[in-house]
């Protein structure tokens, strides 16, 4: 794809606030791909990230070379770095835990831009729909839980479990030996160091999107999260 030159880094030696920008950095790089924009400089690219210019060019120093002063970066190339670095290339099979109203709106999305991304199987606990299928998935009981997702070799869970239940549930899914968790639920939860959680608040979410909104002109292409 052209571009830069990439270093033989470690991932450890990645500051753990540059880590969490660059799937940030991937999906604006993948928007700007598919609007057919082939270079973009680091100032432009902080108008659609929202993240200052300095620390675009801070965080793209630690991979190596990727642009050159004046002229910029190579969309394709970056997004062949970063796509890498983050595994996307990757098969990454996923279980929903909690198949309400927001646990159904993802299995229904099943990360359509990703095809490496698959929600494999949903989990509940109401009677009502264990053993059924809705919405085109099996649900199996949280009893069944480890037993599952070892069979379906399942690696990653998602909960939208609410606060009041959450800790049970991600007990059950941390015995299950699952390291990668993704949580909905705003309060925190105890977890093993030697396990990554990252929580999703919507109501945090949605009170900085209002704030950028009020005081921050919008860029004409934004991926925020």
């Amino acid at each position: 794809m052209g571009g830069g030159q990439v270093n033989n880094y470690s991932t450890k030696t990645i500051p753990r606030a540059t880590a969490k920008r660059l799937p940030l950095y991937l999906r604006n790089l993948t928007i700007l791909h598919s609007k057919g924009i082939v270079r973009i400089k680091s100032k432009e690219f902080s108008k659609i990230t929202q993240v200052p210019p300095a620390t675009i060019r801070r965080d793209f120093s630690y991979l190596g070379e990727l642009g050159r002063s004046g002229y910029g970066y190579e969309v394709g190339f970056l997004i062949k770095v970063f796509s890498e670095l983050l595994d996307s290339y990757e098969e990454n099979r996923i279980a929903i835990v909690g198949f309400g109203n927001l646990g159904k709106a993802l299995a229904n999305n099943n990360f359509r831009r990703n095809q490496n991304l698959t929600i494999d199987c949903v989990f509940d606990t109401d009677p009502a729909i264990v053993g059924q299928t809705v919405g085109g998935f099996y649900v199996y009981s949280m009893a069944d839980f480890e037993k599952v997702v070892r069979e379906k070799n399942i690696k990653t869970a998602i909960s939208t479990v609410p606060s009041e239940y959450a800790q049970e549930a991600i007990d059950i899914v941390v015995h299950s030996g699952i390291t990668a968790i993704l949580n909905f639920a705003p309060d925190r939860v105890e977890v093993p160091d030697s396990v990554s959680m990252r929580y999703i608040d919507l109501t945090t979410e949605l009170l900085t999107l209002l704030f950028f909104d009020r005081n921050y002109k919008k860029p004409s292409l934004v991926a925020t999260s």
